[in-house]
């Protein structure tokens, strides 16, 4: 047990919690998108590094389920986010709405305003028109998630990540996208009037390749 806690850059004894959290980080970190595809050698180190991570985050999360649940079922393999469509628990918050159920990919047209998403993986989602003005996605991974034409409006983007993400038409009014990384989305179209990317003239949001044909920026200027 003690190898995998350092395999997650972790002292022995952490929490189910910061398991969870540094899992996030390290896939994060070395997510095979994030490399450049000529580099076959750093290619082939992240896969092996997503699954010695993928190994230790499994692992220790059935040990303290077993701990805390010593009738509990053995956990199913647990699949990286980059593979899997979301095998998060439903929230527990007190939003009235739940978050996307796992069993169904398609939820376009959807109505989550106001619902706590934050942490979830809804990577490779289908959430094209839906409604999600005022929820909270921060620290949400969200690579490759489809939201044309979605309502993103007040919506808290703090730290999501939104690495290729298809974003045409969205509406991103006022939205919080301190710390999102937009790296390779499709923004073409979308309305950013009013969205929280800079501290002073220090832009805050990662938006490597992204295509900002037509959007709205948020000084309302549109972009060539």
């Amino acid at each position: 047990m003690e190898r995998y806690y350092r395999v997650l850059e972790l002292e022995p004894g952490a929490t189910l919690e910061e398991v969870n959290q540094a899992y996030k980080d390290l896939v994060f970190v070395w997510h095979p998108d994030r490399i450049p595809k000529d580099n076959i050698r750093l290619h082939q180190k992240a896969q092996e590094k997503l699954k010695a991570i993928n190994e230790a985050r499994d692992k220790l999360r059935s040990s303290k389920v077993r701990h805390q649940h010593p009738q509990h079922q053995p956990h199913q393999p647990y699949s990286p986010p980059y593979q899997q469509k979301n095998n998060q628990h439903k929230s527990t918050s007190e939003s009235t709405h739940q978050p996307p159920p796992k069993q169904n990919p398609d939820l376009s047209g959807k109505d989550y305003s106001r619902a706590n998403l934050s942490n979830k993986d809804l990577s490779g989602r289908n959430l094209s028109y839906a409604n999600l003005s005022g929820a909270d996605l921060s620290d949400t991974f969200m690579h490759k998630v489809n939201l044309r034409g979605a309502n993103l409006s007040d919506a808290n983007l703090f730290r999501a990540n939104l690495l290729l993400a298809d974003l045409r038409e969205a509406n991103l009014r006022s939205a919080n996208l301190i710390g999102a990384d937009l790296s390779g989305a499709d923004l073409r179209g979308a309305d950013l009037t009013g969205a929280r990317m800079r501290s002073g003239d220090r832009l805050l949001v990662k938006l490597v390749g992204a295509n900002l044909a037509g959007a709205v920026m948020p000084d309302g200027a549109i972009h060539q």
